[in-house]
């Protein structure tokens, strides 16, 4: 158990509690940066200066089984180490008995803490750029963390990891806005790509698959379903993806690519309209109600792949004509004295 406030970048690390009420100030209201349905999250600062977002897990009544998820987030990202997936720092798992008040009189009672710690991310959660219109960032953004978050998930599921609650909320952003998938405490490891049935609903209403709502069913597809959901929103704002049904797809992706084009300067639109029409078509895909239809995550790494072939092929020709002009530029030029 660790005791003092160093920590070995890059290591899990288990963490005593009263360490981590010391670098949070006491959980302090002025250290919270996030709130959460199982947890409230806040700032801690090591002794070395290094920050890390400390998840405080809340008392849940037992037929939440906060042991199981916590043994969920905790095992499932000690399982993974990807750039697009949130690095768990350390953990906490102490039964103290504290002097508490109950029923008028105060008494001796256990009480579980479950902490965990992950990297610290300046650029918060997806969800303060996503709007009811469009996401507020730049091209070029929304597409690394489109891409990103793909090759998180991909990754994910090629460990055989299912998130359950892929949504903006629990998309962390980093300083250079790099997307890092969060929040595996609804996340389950199913050894086989089959389809369950449970007995409860897990995720967040908007964001859940029809055969989830309907049939409590569960497969690689209920996070294809989350990530069409997010890259509309991201594309189209909330609004957007309320109004995608109302219209055709061919539409819909017409209007999606008129309101890029206008964001985008003039000279721009044709190097990136592939993309943005690429994006929307595989967001479609991924929420069509029969999941039979939804490509794998797989499939969209893949297809996301070819654009930034086709972009590089691109720009290597444009290279090598700009190369020619020069090359033929500077012959003239020695044959007939310069400009």
């Amino acid at each position: 158990m660790l005791n003092g406030l160093q920590h070995t970048s890059g290591a899990t690390s288990p963490f005593s509690f009263k360490l981590l009420r010391q670098i949070t100030d006491n959980f302090s209201d002025d250290r919270i940066i996030g709130h959460g349905a199982y947890g409230v999250v806040y700032k801690g600062v090591l002794d070395n200066g290094e920050k890390i977002a400390v998840k405080k897990l809340k008392y849940m009544p037992p037929e939440y089984d906060s042991d199981k998820q916590f043994e969920n987030e905790c095992t499932n990202l000690m399982r993974v180490q990807h750039h697009n997936i949130v690095r768990l720092v350390g953990y906490c798992h102490e039964t103290r008995r504290e002097y508490v008040e109950h029923g008028g009189k105060y008494i001796f009672a256990s009480e579980d803490k479950r902490v965990l710690c992950f990297e610290y991310l300046l650029g918060g959660s997806l969800d303060k750029h996503v709007s009811d219109e469009s996401c507020k960032l730049d091209w070029n953004t929304c597409y690394k963390i489109i891409k990103g978050v793909s090759e998180g998930l991909n990754h994910l599921h090629n460990d055989s990891i299912f998130h359950l609650d892929l949504k903006p909320a629990n998309i962390l952003l980093d300083s250079n806005m790099m997307p890092k998938i969060g929040d595996f405490g609804l996340s389950r490891f199913f050894p086989s790509t089959e389809t369950y049935t449970t007995t409860t609903c897990y995720g967040t209403l908007g964001y859940i698959p029809p055969e989830h709502i309907n049939n409590h069913q569960i497969s690689p597809k209920y996070d294809v379903f989350s990530l069409g959901v997010i890259i509309i929103q991201i594309m189209a704002g909330r609004k957007g993806y309320n109004d995608h049904g109302d219209t055709t797809s061919l539409k819909f992706i017409e209007s999606v690519c008129e309101k890029w084009q206008k964001r985008v300067h003039a000279t721009m639109w044709s190097h990136i309209l592939q993309e943005v029409k690429t994006c929307i078509e595989i967001a479609l895909s991924c929420v069509e109600s029969d999941r039979q239809k939804r490509p794998t995550i797989s499939q969209i790494v893949n297809a996301l792949k070819r654009i930034d072939i086709e972009k590089l092929s691109l720009t290597c020709e444009g290279q090598s004509m700009q190369a020619l002009v020069h090359n033929q530029y500077t012959t003239s030029s020695h044959f007939y004295g310069g400009p």
